[in-house]
């Protein structure tokens, strides 16, 4: 069965850095797309980044420039470069892929960016 178990969140000041990981299984990793999303407590979830099976990248206005997401399709893990880290990034943060019939999504990972 699908799973995607995510890692790498806690607590930063502001003007730091983490990285997330999403290790990946139950399906052909190499060949979808994998993105993150984040939500806070009262809002809707958003996308914050994705990337294509054959690596191209798009990004939310509010990350651009300071979030990088790759991939590691030998490990099956996609990942979240997350630099210059601002109080408004404070959120759970969720791997997820898309199949034509479903969204899986990750248990999700705190991010807290906070002095």
């Amino acid at each position: 069965q699908v799973q995607l178990v995510e890692s790498g969140g806690g607590l930063v000041q502001p003007g730091g850095s983490l990285r997330l990981s999403c290790a990946a299984s139950g399906f052909t990793f190499s060949s979808y797309a994998m993105s993150w999303y984040r939500q806070v407590p009262g809002k809707e979830r958003e996308l914050v980044a994705r990337i294509s099976f054959i690596g191209s990248t798009n990004y939310a206005d509010s990350v651009r420039g300071r979030f990088t997401i790759s991939r590691d399709n030998a490990k099956n893990t996609v990942f979240l470069q997350m630099n210059s880290l601002k109080p408004e990034d404070t959120a759970v943060y969720y791997c997820n892929v898309r199949f034509p019939a479903k969204d899986y999504w990750g248990q999700g990972t705190q991010v807290t960016a906070s002095s």
